[in-house]
């Protein structure tokens, strides 16, 4: 089986129990996610040999971060245990038309304190064929920015297929920079663009003819004009795949995805998603899909039929990382999502 490597920041996930507000509850569930960390748990569980590179401190809440990803199969061999502190997010769960309500507590995390040097990625690439990361790395700090730029190099000059989810996260770019002044010079290393509806938007300035996503309608046909100007801008790019999601409430939506691969452009099925369990990582789960189809020689279509399909799934799974199977992936594509008891 091929190998990923994926990097990015990690974060202890604080969350009240169900549904609950912030002000109504003393407990909260602790568990650990994070963009990359994410994409690497999914493909591990679908048989890829992946590899997950970030910093985490040397400490007990560390240590148990560390055990959360190993536990699925992730190679974290190439973790760095330096820093002064692991990331958290706090997230309380929209319902019905009440939205999901996120509160970030990463100022001075490990990640954001890493720089050039820090890590071997000469070794962490060894034997590989992917690397993943995401837009949110870039944004956390100027020395997280510089790192990926390092991590691109080395990737780029040992041939490895890169991948990059444009993940804008306005709130994150503070650090002197915005997205449209770093991102072009990082997106100049990739090879296959994942990204939502407005990230092409909020990032380079490339959006959807008649999307209108706060209105909860989104159209396939609209977004082989976002691929055709991310290729045009970046003709290094092969691939460009978005997912869409139709926002009815914060329990119900419709979910899709398409592939334009620079003359053809592929439309994913079409789910309605009605009684939603938790949607953090939806677009992580998608792109470990579409990761893993790639790397399985499959064409296009499979490619994003596959991806949408592991995604909806994610939309079932209390946490971060979607723990389902490819069988279960196969099963959902050819069933239509009856949801039946299987005996």
């Amino acid at each position: 089986m091929p190998t990923a490597v994926t990097f990015g920041e990690i974060m202890l996930r604080l969350k009240p129990p169900e549904f609950l507000r912030f002000n109504q509850t003393n407990v909260m569930e602790a568990t650990y996610g994070g963009g990359e960390a994410n994409v690497a748990v999914s493909l591990a569980n679908f048989g890829v040999d992946a590899r997950f590179v970030t910093a985490l401190p040397d400490n007990l809440i560390g240590d148990a971060c560390l055990n959360s990803i190993r536990q699925y199969g992730v190679d974290t061999s190439h973790i760095v245990r330096q820093g002064e502190r692991l990331g958290i997010y706090f997230l309380e769960a929209g319902a019905v038309q009440r939205p999901s309500k996120v509160i970030y507590d990463r100022a001075n995390s490990a990640v954001s304190q890493v720089k050039p040097g820090d890590l071997d990625w000469e070794a962490a690439f060894d034997g590989a064929d992917w690397f993943h990361w995401t837009g949110i790395t870039p944004a956390i700090s100027e020395a997280a920015a510089a790192v990926v730029k390092e991590a691109l190099e080395v990737a780029k000059a040992k041939g490895l297929n890169i991948s990059a989810d444009l993940n804008y996260r306005k709130n994150l770019w503070k650090w002197g920079k915005t997205a449209g002044e770093v991102m072009p010079e990082l997106v100049e290393y990739i090879d296959v663009a994942v990204g939502n509806e407005e990230d092409a938007d909020k990032v380079f300035g490339i959006a959807a003819p008649g999307a209108d996503v706060e209105g909860g309608h989104v159209e396939a046909d609209s977004y082989r004009y976002v691929g055709e100007k991310l290729m045009e801008r970046f003709p290094n790019l092969s691939t460009v795949c978005i997912t869409l999601r139709g926002s009815i409430s914060a329990s119900h939506n419709t979910w899709s995805g398409v592939l334009y691969d620079g003359s053809d452009m592929y439309v994913g099925p079409e789910y309605d998603i009605t009684h939603i369990v938790d949607r953090v990582g939806g677009g992580d789960s998608f792109a470990a899909g579409m990761i893993y189809s790639m790397l399985s020689g499959n064409r296009p279509q499979e490619v994003v039929d596959f991806a949408v399909s592991a995604s909806c799934l994610k939309h079932s799974i209390h946490g971060d990382p979607n723990m389902v199977s490819v069988a279960e992936v196969e099963h959902l594509m050819e069933s239509g999502g009856s949801g039946r008891v299987q005996r």
